[in-house]
């Protein structure tokens, strides 16, 4: 692959090896995951027992949404690598990891350490969460959330049908970010896709990793069961107020999130451990106005592309202040009814 950037011809740079494809993710890591993120490099730091026998390459917190932090394990890989004998077992035994709790507590135990012991994972983590208390912030972080990004350099065929047919945990757990390297004389400019401000929008439908030609969905009640109760409850209530409406109205489950038509897509519904996240397609200028007891989430102009044009996320807890959602939704269907 070759890169044009003004009159400069920039052409693509295989890593020399994994461990040369791990350095730049460390030394540019506040590149990569934005400002509010924090990662710890590991290989140094984490016994070889730990984790099932593997040590995965990063542990990532990303605070870019203070209310609503998310924890990844890092995993970074060539595509060259054998997927069966090598990727997918690795993965794999981060799986059994997060499913028991013992193992849940003792990541939090290290982590914890890891901060309290370097000042400067210490002091950029209090400038974040500002007041709260260190471990149990990281309690209540790593129990939650229960995030694996995988890092690769390339396409790897294997992957879609396996996140496709393994929707509990391929599916649903595992985020792909695609990072190439590219060189104009001293020069190196790396593409990454998705951006990771995004990454929770655009899935992996978004980067260039092939998709197989098998379609595996969810059906609603599955991807309820994905979500809390509270949050289960406040999306049956919006559904339940929306077909009084019009009970032409359809709820569609998808690939990576639930749609909402009427005439066309008006809403999407993305679910997660703890809430709901609705991405309307509305302005957020205009969601501003309707919009007052739940956080509005501004999309960048990719993701808006993603869905079709303009929209923007809200955040669903719980079935509080419910009414202003169905005001939004009166306004869309009111759209699309003209």
């Amino acid at each position: 692959m070759v890169l044009y950037y003004q009159d400069k011809k920039l052409s693509e740079q295989q890593f020399k090896s994994e461990a040369e494809f791990e350095n730049i993710i460390v030394e540019n890591s506040k590149l990569f995951f934005g400002d509010s993120s924090i990662f710890i490099e590991t290989k140094k730091k984490i016994d070889s027992k730990f984790l099932g026998g593997t040590i995965p390459d990063g542990f990532l917190i990303d605070l870019s949404d203070i209310d609503n932090p998310e924890f990844y394990i890092v995993e970074v890989e060539l595509a060259n690598h054998d997927f069966y004998k090598h990727i997918f077992p690795q993965i794999t035994k981060f799986f059994s990891f997060f499913k028991n709790p013992q193992s849940v507590s003792e990541l939090v135990e290290k982590i914890f350490n890891i901060i309290n012991k370097d000042s400067s994972y210490k002091k950029r983590l209090k400038s974040l969460i500002k007041s709260q208390e260190i471990y149990k912030f990281l309690k209540d972080l790593i129990e939650s959330s229960h995030n694996i990004l995988l890092i690769i350099d390339g396409d790897k065929d294997e992957l879609p049908e396996i996140m496709e047919t393994y929707t509990d945990t391929w599916g649903s757990m595992v985020t792909l970010m695609l990072i190439k390297k590219f060189k104009y004389k001293d020069e190196i400019i790396y593409s990454v896709q998705p951006d990771f401000n995004d990454i929770q929008y655009g899935d992996a439908e978004s980067t260039t990793l092939k998709r197989s030609n098998k379609v595996f969905y969810l059906t609603e009640e599955e991807k309820l069961n994905q979500t809390s109760q509270e949050a289960k409850a406040a999306y049956l209530k919006i559904k339940s107020e929306l077909l009084k409406l019009n009970d032409e109205i359809i709820f569609n489950p998808q690939r990576y999130y639930l749609s909402v038509s009427f005439i066309r897509n008006i809403a999407f519904y993305k679910f997660r451990r703890k809430k709901i996240r609705l991405i309307i397609k509305l302005p957020i200028e205009e969601a501003n106005k309707i919009i007052s007891n739940h956080k509005i989430i501004p999309l960048s102009a990719s993701v808006q592309k993603f869905y079709n044009g303009s929209s923007c996320a809200i955040d669903i807890h719980n079935s509080d202040n419910l009414e202003e959602i169905i005001d939004a939704f009166k306004i869309l269907i009111e759209k699309q009814s003209t």
